[in-house]
């Protein structure tokens, strides 16, 4: 059973978990942020509440198979959003005085651009898929290996 909720996190996960358990059956990917692994200063707020919900996700992920279930997290970095393009467009209006140079500001990215939405959702398939039958209570990063780097590329 593959479920969106628009609920925070906590809330959603809570109530998708009870009717899966009663069913003994099912997955839950939370889409989390790689702010939580590479605390940004400036992103302060964000950070705690993505490392907060890695760790409720490890958290709940680790029991879960008592219940038939699993529950796994993935924290993408930078990923080429219609909200990301937009804020691109207008700093690349404001420094070079053409909106349509944005592309120019990922190059510091990883692989000099941000991943794609379908390299997200790629690896939530894998992760909801039977080849991933026995993950649980991870967090899975793609983020260009930035945080491994210890690169912390602002992308809000």
């Amino acid at each position: 059973m593959l479920s969106w909720c628009r609920a925070p996190r906590p809330i959603s996960t809570r109530r998708f978990y009870a009717l899966m358990a009663a069913r003994k059956t099912g997955i839950i990917i939370n889409i989390i942020g790689a702010a939580g692994e590479s605390v940004q200063s400036d992103y302060a707020t964000g950070s705690s509440g993505n490392a907060s919900l890695m760790a409720f996700t490890r958290a709940i992920g680790g029991t879960a198979p008592r219940d038939g279930l699993r529950v796994v997290g993935i924290n993408p970095g930078p990923v080429e959003t219609d909200r990301m393009v937009t804020r691109l467009r207008r700093e690349a209006q404001a420094q070079f005085g053409d909106p349509e140079r944005w592309r120019e500001l990922t190059g510091g990215m990883s692989f000099g651009r941000a991943a794609s939405p379908r390299e997200i959702a790629d690896m939530a398939a894998f992760l909801a898929s039977d080849r991933s039958a026995y993950t649980t209570g991870t967090i899975v990063t793609v983020d260009g290996g930035g945080t491994s780097r210890g690169a912390s590329v602002n992308t809000r």
